[in-house]
């Protein structure tokens, strides 16, 4: 009997520390919050499109906002195609006014040149950012993105990067409009361009 009982408050304690490993995660990766709370504002880096800023959207115009890297295995490339698959889901007219941009967390490896050959992938209007690392801190910190380099040394990557997964609708203000949590579908970033278009 006292055997159950120990199991259990074993199970019990794994449960709560599992349970507060994953809000952490989520807390730090954004996978939770509104957006809200989060500062946003002015994007203005080197890009594949030439000088990137925010302020150069039209008036009517939004850009999708994505903090990756192109050697991410998974999660960034899952994120582009779900951004490439809503941008085909919306009319014309809708898709001519929102700009996919994804920053890259990886200024080591990632060169604008790397950045073009990654987007052409998506789409010719699919647009690769980044900087130096002191201004992808400031930028990542007002959107409330975090990422950390992690050390992979029997991969012939050297090192993985652990980032945040939200994808911003963001005006050319800065204004973060939408945070859409990460999906492998695109109906949540759908609907929000819908709302926000």
């Amino acid at each position: 009997m006292k055997r159950k009982g120990i199991w259990a408050g074993i199970a019990l304690i794994v449960l709560i520390l599992a349970v507060g490993g994953v809000g952490w995660f989520q807390h730090q990766f954004g996978s939770a919050g509104s957006g809200n709370e989060l500062q946003g504002g002015p994007i203005e880096l080197p890009s594949t499109h030439g000088d990137f800023s925010l302020e150069r959207l039209g008036e009517e115009e939004l850009a999708v906002v994505f903090f990756g890297y192109t050697h991410c295995p998974d999660v960034c490339p899952m994120s582009m195609a779900v951004i490439r698959q809503a941008l085909a889901d919306l009319e014309a007219d809708q898709r001519e006014r929102v700009v996919p941009l994804m920053i890259s967390v990886d200024p080591e490896r990632d060169t604008v040149e790397r950045l073009a050959e990654y987007t052409d992938f998506f789409g010719d209007d699919f647009i690769g950012a980044t900087g130096s690392q002191a201004q992808l801190e400031e930028i990542a910190e007002r959107y409330g993105v975090v990422w950390r380099k992690v050390e992979a040394p029997d991969s012939a990557m050297e090192y993985t990067v652990d980032h945040s997964s939200s994808l911003y609708l963001v005006d050319r203000e800065g204004e973060i409009l939408r945070r859409v949590l990460y999906s492998p579908a695109p109906h949540s970033l759908s609907a929000a361009l819908q709302e926000v278009l």
